[in-house]
């Protein structure tokens, strides 16, 4: 019987033998080899991401899985409507506000879904610097700013120059 028929895709010569420290792939001679701090060169597995769970049960379905990753688009897409029927301002501290809410809901929610991309820390950060930079920008936006940030006006003038 080979590994492939019991299932266990553990080859039959290392089925019986017992391990104090974790082991990694066989060695040339079949016996089990020392793991070291290094990765294996031969993986069994992957490793889930962070948040890569489901934000809802597996019996619901597809849409309702995402919902934080649904919402945070959905939110987004709305407010480049709006920019592109004119409405600039308000579409920009819509895009701006969904992605502060991404940040949030990564920080409360135990699980996003595919909104977790890299470890929460890090995805906390990305929404949050994202999400205020849209909105201070948006507030600022010409003609008629809602917010004047002098040292913010220089940069972008002098970036921006005509």
């Amino acid at each position: 019987m080979t590994a492939e028929d019991s299932g266990s895709g553990i080859p039959d010569e290392l089925e019986g033998v017992e391990t104090r420290e974790p082991i990694s792939a066989p060695g040339p001679d079949g016996a089990p080899v020392r793991a070291s701090r290094r990765f294996p060169a031969v993986t069994t597995d992957t490793a889930r991401p962070e948040g890569g769970g489901r934000a809802a049960g597996q019996d619901a379905p597809a849409p309702a899985r995402q919902w934080p990753l649904l919402a945070v688009l959905s939110a987004t897409g709305l407010g480049l409507l709006l920019v592109a029927f004119d409405v600039t301002r308000v579409g920009l501290l819509l895009i701006g506000v969904a992605m502060l809410a991404g940040g949030v809901m990564r920080w409360c929610l135990p699980s996003v879904g595919m909104l977790a991309v890299r470890s929460r820390f890090t995805d906390m950060v990305t929404y949050a610097i994202i999400g205020l930079t849209i909105v201070l920008l948006a507030l600022m936006a010409q003609p008629n700013p809602l917010l004047k940030i002098p040292f913010l006006n220089d940069i972008v003038h002098f970036t921006v120059r005509t």
